[in-house]
């Protein structure tokens, strides 16, 4: 029997997240949206590039969450889009109000699912579908840091003129302009990146992959990141329905780890069939745990305005 997973919300991002699950053949698909008719039109039409692609997937395009029972995953990416001069925080109250609504709905339905949490802003709306699904931790996770990591390999890698599967990157902290990327950690073929950036350009960088996504929104001007943002996702769900302990950097609800308590902030996890199987922790520097607590402590405000620190 194959997997199923639900992605609620059939913009840009839920709607290529599906095409990557389909093409990678990975799970059966729902396509959610309270949206009549688009999220059935474009699930039939990725239905009819099956058999070009040779690839044995059921896509479902509906606006009923009877249809999402018994998903194995649920990816979330409802809300409104971010547009230009629009902060993360101006997002807060309405896609708070849609992450309490649809949480609701998804535990109804699926009440042994795995959550993964795509809505912006991102560590406070993990937090929001933490609380209102009631869920363990393990079972729901925010994508950030494999999209901010991936940001940061692509300049990495276009900047050393090397291949991006030679670059390894960690980007830890809340998604936005206060992440911490992690230069010391990130390598290329296993070389730290400071032994062959230097120090100047390699801040240059670091700063570009911290604005990463309002520089998309800048070129975009009417819409905002999706296709690496949904293959971020995409990632996420196939080390858990493939059970492959991977380590990615997600948002995880910490409970002491890095000395953050009660909050949703971008670590190092392992994944696996039951969700986050394990929290990697690593020594940081004084001035990186410092902008890690800086980082931790913008989420925190954020989750007091909605109710859910």
């Amino acid at each position: 029997m194959r997997k199923k997973v639900t992605i609620v919300g059939s913009g840009n991002v839920g709607a290529t997240a599906a095409h990557w699950i389909a093409a990678k053949e990975l799970a059966d698909v729902v396509l959610l949206d309270v949206v009549e008719g688009v999220p059935q039109g474009k699930a039939l039409d990725l239905l009819q590039a099956m058999p070009i692609e040779k690839r044995d997937c059921n896509i479902l395009g509906t606006n009923d969450y009877a249809d999402t029972a018994n998903s194995d995953i649920v990816v979330i990416t409802a809300g409104i889009a971010r547009k230009p001069g629009m902060s993360r925080d101006d997002l807060l109250n309405t896609n708070s109000g849609i992450m309490a609504s649809v949480v609701k709905q998804v535990v109804a339905a699926s009440p042994d699912t795995i959550i993964i949490v795509v809505s912006n802003p991102l560590d406070a709306m993990a937090q929001a579908a933490f609380k209102h699904s009631g869920f363990p931790r393990e079972r729901v996770i925010g994508m950030a840091g494999v999209l901010d990591s991936a940001r940061f390999r692509t300049f990495i890698a276009a900047e050393l003129n090397v291949s991006v599967e030679n670059v390894t990157a960690f980007v830890l902290g809340g998604h936005g302009d206060t992440m911490v990327p992690l230069s010391r950690y990130s390598t290329v073929a296993g070389i730290p990146i400071t032994e062959l950036i230097e120090p100047l350009r390699l801040k240059e960088l670091e700063s570009r992959t911290a604005n990463g996504g309002a520089e998309i929104v800048k070129h975009l001007k009417t819409g905002s990141a999706y296709y690496a943002p949904s293959a971020a996702a995409v990632e996420m769900v196939e080390a858990i329905l493939k059970d492959k302990k991977k380590i990615l950097p997600c948002a995880a609800y910490l409970q002491g780890e890095y000395g953050i308590s009660g909050l949703y902030v971008g670590v190092p996890c392992k994944l696996g069939a039951k969700g986050l199987e394990q929290i990697i922790e690593i020594k940081l520097t004084a001035e990186e745990q410092a902008a890690l607590q800086k980082s931790a402590d913008s989420v925190k405000e954020l989750c007091a305005v909605i109710g859910v620190a």
